[in-house]
């Protein structure tokens, strides 16, 4: 009797595999091509001899003092770089956001940042030479006009502050991007409330913003210690071989020189993925410390 009036009893809908991720296909396939599977063939490489035999020399050969002392000064350049970065990074955004710059200047900064915090490579080493170089057009205003000789007075583009400089060029924009939203996120009811009850400016930073941005801060400065950390071609082009860092080092054992060992070289940048990896985990797990913050 139900049957009859009600009808048939309904089939369940079947899914069907969503057309939107095709969309995603292109994407996945980069990462898998150039991310995932290169990144399997770099870990299984550095515990393999030539012959194709389990190994753990060369992860032992890491501890040389040529490669330590590589990694050592990787790490200096990175943690300089990230540091400034940040530190002049957060100021400028501060000074866009709520320090009550022109809001024109704004936008012009923000696509410059998107720009630069992209440009690296051969162009920006190129670009520093030209500048800061002994025959650069900085250095030489500075010697000609100004009476100022930096090179005599022990700077040198192809050195550790140098290189440090020049990887400025790309993490303060890329601290601006990041830390701008976080600056825009800052309610000014807090502002407001601290001032109502008798809080200087400064102790409303101290007590209230800094505390709420600091996830953010040390996210970032982990990211911008992992950039800095796997840049090369910068390195490569701007230095060659006269600062030895762990992505010099590396792509002379990949591409060949005398010693050359595609197995250390593999072990050399399993160092490397461990380093940034752990850099980008700090990031990503402050980040959403932030953002519940933020919320």
């Amino acid at each position: 009797m139900t049957d009859i009036l009600h009808g048939p009893a309904p089939q369940p809908a079947r899914r069907s595999l969503s057309l939107a991720w095709l969309g995603v296909v292109p994407f996945l396939a980069f990462a898998l091509l150039f991310l995932i599977l290169p990144t399997l063939q770099i870990i299984t490489g550095a515990f393999r001899n030539p012959a194709g035999e389990f190994t753990l020399d060369n992860i032992a050969n890491l501890f040389q003092p040529s490669i330590l002392s590589a990694y050592w000064i990787s790490i200096r350049i990175s943690f300089a770089s990230a540091f400034l970065g940040c530190l002049i990074g957060f100021l400028m955004a501060v000074a866009i956001t709520i320090g009550g710059l022109p809001s024109w200047i704004r936008s012009p900064l923000l696509t410059f940042s998107g720009v630069a915090s992209n440009f690296a490579g051969v162009p920006l080493a190129f670009a520093f030479l030209a500048t800061f170089g002994r025959l650069g057009l900085v250095t030489l205003i500075l010697r000609d006009w100004f009476g100022i000789n930096i090179y005599g007075m022990g700077f040198n583009i192809l050195s550790f502050s140098g290189l440090t400089l020049t990887y400025l060029f790309f993490q303060i924009p890329l601290m601006i991007l990041i830390v701008t939203p976080a600056l825009d996120g800052l309610k000014r009811e807090w502002g407001e409330a601290a001032a109502i009850l008798g809080a200087t400016r400064f102790q409303y930073w101290r007590m209230v913003a800094l505390p709420i941005l600091w996830p953010t801060l040390l996210g970032t400065f982990a990211l911008l210690f992992a950039n800095a950390f796997g840049a090369v071609a910068t390195a490569y082009a701007l230095t060659g071989s006269s600062l030895s860092i762990v992505p010099i080092l590396l792509f002379a054992q990949i591409r060949g020189d005398v010693l050359q060992d595609p197995h250390l070289g593999y072990a050399l940048a399993f160092g490397m993925i461990v380093i940034t990896g752990i850099a980008n985990f700090v990031y990503i797990w402050l980040r959403s410390r932030a953002e519940r913050w933020i919320k």
